[in-house]
């Protein structure tokens, strides 16, 4: 598949204040996201994503290595990369003198649209803006301005969205929103890059993620295989009466009892499986109420991998 996004032994060093030390902020990164994927960046505050954000944008120059996107490298094809890729920052920096229809036209005369090929109506209504079309963007709520902040990164249609932290501060109701727009892009082709603090939503929306670490990457598979890397899975048994003793079959298990009376099992996946287990829990004659299992989430991946 083709990458949207081609990043080769990317590098940047910042001088720091007075005494000019040299700082690593990406150490080298080698990445490629393909054309189409809901892709989420994780790390930690720090470790690099944003810088790596700005300089595809951009924003920031590198030190050495190289960036295209959608084939078209950002050094010698600046003007072709930079129309390929629509960015939301994390912060909320707009030009509060214009109102939001207006904001959306100018931004995409930046971009060269043509006045006839404007979508600017059609990303208003997409972005929940309709009644705010006609207000500057000073008398916007943080919600509708980070609203305004999508709307502009889609002015000239992008063939890659990143989204660097859009819900940071948003209610529910304009989050769901903006997932259910996303997730339409996406359909659509675009390519989506996500940087985000909440980890469900990487681990409910993304098929491929990257995990960065003090400049250096440290993971880049799919959700399924990362969500592989904790070999543990809980199983809890929620008992009809309470045991005066745990049979000898479930203490092979490792089976404890919780003080509310039902037993705990946690087992490896790869070595047991959950038809083993109630199998033993039947011939031990237990009456079951209910169940539960728990696994090992995205958070937990991620901090075992960012420790």
């Amino acid at each position: 598949m083709t990458s949207a996004i081609s990043i080769q032994d990317l590098k940047k060093t910042y001088r720091e204040g007075k005494t000019k030390q040299h700082k690593e902020a990406l150490k080298g990164i080698t990445l490629d996201i393909p054309r189409g994927s809901f892709f989420g960046l994780l790390g930690p505050n720090g470790a690099g994503k944003s810088t790596l954000i700005n300089i595809m944008a951009g924003l920031t120059n590198k030190t050495s290595g190289s960036v295209a996107i959608c084939g078209h490298d950002i050094d010698k094809e600046m003007r072709a990369a930079r129309r390929s890729i629509g960015v939301v920052p994390q912060e909320l920096v707009l030009d509060t003198f214009f109102t939001v229809r207006e904001a959306l036209e100018i931004h995409a005369g930046y971009y060269g649209v043509p006045r006839d090929k404007r979508r600017t109506t059609q990303i208003i209504e997409a972005m929940g803006l309709a009644d705010k079309a006609d207000s500057h963007a000073r008398r916007l709520s943080g919600g509708m301005r980070r609203r305004l902040l999508i709307a502009k990164a889609l002015v000239h249609s992008p063939a890659v969205l990143v989204l660097d932290e859009p819900t940071a501060g948003v209610d529910v109701e304009l989050r769901t929103q903006l997932w259910e727009y996303v997730k339409k892009l996406n359909k659509e082709g675009t390519t989506i890059l996500l940087t985000t603090h909440y980890l469900e939503e990487a681990e409910e929306l993304c098929d491929q993620i990257a995990i960065i670490n003090h400049g250096t990457l440290i993971a880049n598979e799919s959700k399924q295989s990362l969500m592989r890397r904790i070999d543990s899975k809980q199983l809890i048994l929620k008992l009809a009466a309470p045991l005066r003793a745990i049979p000898l079959a479930l203490e092979q298990l490792g089976a404890t009892a919780t003080p509310e009376g039902d037993l705990t099992i946690s087992y490896k996946p790869s070595q047991a499986n959950m038809e083993e287990i109630l199998n033993k829990v039947r011939s031990s004659n237990i009456m079951i109420r209910d169940l539960v299992t728990h696994e090992a989430d995205l958070e937990d991946i991620f901090r075992h991998l960012t420790k």
